[in-house]
């Protein structure tokens, strides 16, 4: 796989008051260049919930109600997530989720296209007994000595989501055959389909 060909995009990774649906309490957008995560930009942020966080969501995620008591509502940290994402790409395992999340939240966002290495996962290594983040760490081992925080915050998932992302991209030559397999249908960047040519 040729890195140097990829398009600006972002690892992103969100964690949720445990709502439905939930309000977000951490975002991280990790960018990923010449395949490397680039932590020396990416962007972090916690926020207090509208809602308060459920007990457990806060179990998962360690993110307690007091622990973000004096964190900045999403409203005065919406923009600065917006402008880093951009129109990049974005990245996640199980990608509909965060898509759906932070497109709730940031109305006028749209990426330019929603790679899922859930998806990337099932089409690279067909017939794991699981696909879940856990599940990928222990398979493909991915290098993590450099992740921050811990597994559930929004930092370390996506830290991990970007290097199992550049392990599986390695099973493709080209950008457009990694779109192929990582765009969930109806999600922005899934390849149109082909169509039937007319009989005229």
């Amino acid at each position: 796989m040729n890195f140097s060909s990829w398009p600006p995009l972002l690892v992103v990774d969100v964690e949720g008051n445990g709502a439905n649906p939930p309000d977000l309490v951490e975002v991280a957008a990790l960018p990923v260049r010449e395949g490397r995560p680039d932590t020396s930009v990416a962007g972090a942020w916690l926020t207090k919930p509208r809602h308060p966080v459920t007990p457990f969501a806060a179990r998962v995620h360690g993110l307690t109600n007091e622990r973000l008591e004096s964190e900045p509502g999403w409203e005065e940290i919406a923009d600065q997530v917006h402008t880093l994402m951009g129109t990049s790409w974005i990245c996640a395992h199980n990608a509909h989720v965060d898509h759906r999340v932070l497109s709730a939240h940031l109305p006028t966002w749209r990426p330019a296209g929603v790679l899922d290495t859930l998806r990337l996962a099932k089409a690279t290594r067909p017939g794991l007994p699981k696909y879940a983040l856990d599940a990928l760490i222990e398979h493909l081992r991915p290098d993590l000595s450099a992740a921050p925080a811990h597994r559930h915050r929004a930092t370390f998932d996506a830290y991990a989501t970007a290097q199992l992302l550049i392990l599986m991209a390695d099973h493709y030559d080209t950008w457009d055959q990694l779109v192929a397999a990582a765009v969930p249908p109806g999600l922005p960047g899934a390849p149109e389909p082909e169509k039937d040519p007319t009989l005229w």
